[in-house]
Parts: C-alpha cells; sequence; structure tokens
C-alpha cells in the first residue's frame, strides 16, 4: 500500500484585499511626503538669496547661493551661534542624563516591585503635565531671580529635568513591566543588591526602551523656547533662542532663519537616524502582551 501526500495549492490573495494593501500604501507615500515637504523646501529656501526667498510666488529656479548659512555662522560680522549651541546640548544632554537616573528607579518602583495604588501615583505624575507652561512663568521666574538663577544653565538643567521626569515615568513603566520578574528574583537570590539590578540586569533588558525615552526627553529640552527666553539673557542663550534673533524690527529674513532652522534640526535628526533601531524597539515594546 503506497501512500499519496497532497499539498494544498497556495490562497491567492484577493483581489479587493490587494486594492486595500495598495490604496494604504499609496495613503502611507502621501501623508509621508506631506510631512516632509514643509522641512524639502525650508532646505530649498535656506540656499536662496533673501530677495529670491521673499518673492511670492517663490522661484524654484532661483540661483542658489551658501550666503545664509555664512551669516548663520557669524562670517557676515553676527553673533556666533556656537555659544547657543553648546549652551542647548549642555541643558539637553544634562538634562536627559538626569531624567533618566531619577525616571528607572521610579519607574522600577512602580512596575516590577509596585508600590501601593501605582495608578494613582501614575496619574499624579500626569496631572503635573495639566498645568500650562505660561501658568507656572511668573514663579518660576521669581524664584529664579531671588536664587540668583537668571541667565544660568543649571537652572535651564533643572527646570528641563521636571519638565521631562513625568514623561519618563510613564514611559519607562511600560518598558519596564515586560522585563521577565524571574530574572530580577534570581539576581536577588545570587545577591545583587538593587543599583546593580537596575544598572546590570534592568536596563540591558529594557536599552530599547530607554533609548526611546531619551530621544523624546532630549527633543523637548532642544526645542524648549518659553522658558528659556525668560530665565536666560546671553550667557545662557539657547539655540532656540538664538533663532528668534533674525526676527527683527527690520522684518524676517527668510533665507538665514530657514538656514538657522535647518542647522539647529540637525542635532535631533542625527540623534534620530543614530537610535533608530532602538527607537523602533522601544516604542513597540509592551504593544503586544
Amino acid at each position: 500500500m503506497t501512500a499519496t501526500l497532497t499539498t494544498a495549492a497556495p490562497r491567492r490573495p484577493h483581489p479587493r484585499g490587494r486594492f486595500q494593501g495598495a490604496a494604504l500604501g499609496i495613503a502611507a507615500w502621501l501623508a509621508g511626503i506631506l510631512f516632509v515637504l514643509p522641512i524639502l523646501w525650508m532646505a530649498l529656501t535656506s540656499f536662496h538669496s533673501e530677495a529670491d526667498a521673499a518673492t511670492n510666488p517663490p522661484s524654484l529656479a532661483a540661483s542658489l547661493t551658501l550666503d545664509s548659512y555664512r551669516e548663520f555662522f557669524g562670517a557676515g560680522g553676527g553673533a556666533s551661534p556656537w555659544p547657543s549651541l553648546i549652551n542647548s546640548a549642555t541643558a539637553s544632554v544634562a538634562s536627559t542624563l538626569l531624567t533618566l537616573l531619577l525616571a528607572l528607579p521610579a519607574a522600577y518602583a512602580l512596575s516590577i516591585r509596585p508600590v501601593k495604588k501605582w495608578t494613582d501615583v501614575l496619574f499624579f505624575f500626569l496631572s503635573t503635565k495639566m498645568l500650562p507652561l505660561v501658568a507656572g512663568l511668573l514663579p518660576i521666574y521669581l524664584f529664579a531671580k531671588n536664587a540668583g538663577l537668571l541667565d544660568n544653565i543649571w537652572a535651564l538643567v533643572i527646570l528641563y529635568t521636571a519638565m521631562n521626569l513625568p514623561i519618563a515615568v510613564w514611559m519607562m513603566q511600560s518598558f519596564l513591566a515586560e522585563v521577565p520578574v524571574a530574572i530580577i528574583e534570581a539576581a536577588q537570590i545570587d545577591g545583587a543588591r538593587l543599583p546593580t539590578i537596575l544598572g546590570r540586569v534592568v536596563a540591558p533588558i529594557a536599552l530599547p526602551g530607554i533609548a526611546a525615552t531619551s530621544l523624546i526627553c532630549f527633543i523637548f529640552s532642544w526645542n524648549e523656547l518659553l522658558f528659556a527666553r525668560v530665565l536666560t539673557g546671553v550667557v545662557a542663550e539657547t539655540a532656540p533662542v538664538f533663532l528668534t534673533g533674525f526676527i527683527t524690527s527690520q522684518g524676517l529674513f527668510l533665507a538665514k532663519v530657514c538656514a538657522a532652522s535647518l542647522v539647529i534640526s540637525l542635532p535631533v535628526l542625527a540623534a534620530g537616524f543614530a537610535a533608530q533601531d532602538k527607537l523602533v524597539q522601544g516604542l513597540s515594546l509592551g504593544a503586544v502582551k
């Protein structure tokens, strides 16, 4: 007796399903183009002269020049942007590191070793973001003035840490909830203390989530303008504050603003591309149970 094996023929995708997939793909491409188009237009305008950039409608065939970038970097006798860029990097990196240092133990207590009524604690963290920033501007300004912290970059570091900490705790809590408790219990049996567990056990496992959280905190700190505009002057001026200097009583220098905006956006774009794989893993971590 011989046995015959039959294999089922592969099912062909339904034409309607293929049409829906193609339509979704086209819609995704159109949405991506709509988001990228203003950035491309800004980059193109930055290579135009001020006269060509101010034409209405703007001309795509206008001659290209690097004058706006020379003006931005101080070649035309203007202020140098490097102190402002260094201040922004200092405030963003320092506040991000300090936020992660505080958010990791807090998220550990709310996820792996949950405290009582941990959902109320998370809601309290989130409620601190419900107050409009401008509502706390005057008290913070008076406190910084009386404490001698005006035009001090470390005042922005403390402020940015306080602003980003609730979001960081919320994100880290969902990421750390995916860490296997058995691994932590095994480390405790081996005699590992809490700092060792956080640094050598939890942090490597939750590295994609930590990367995503740090990138979000860095972007928020780098782009912040309101408090930097009010609390800083010349010494601690950040890059967004420096950017507003191109809007003067003489008018808006559109080409210079576009060049400055593109240069100031490069650190954030570089950080995003560098942590792209970790960012995707971190944002999807905890999405599937």
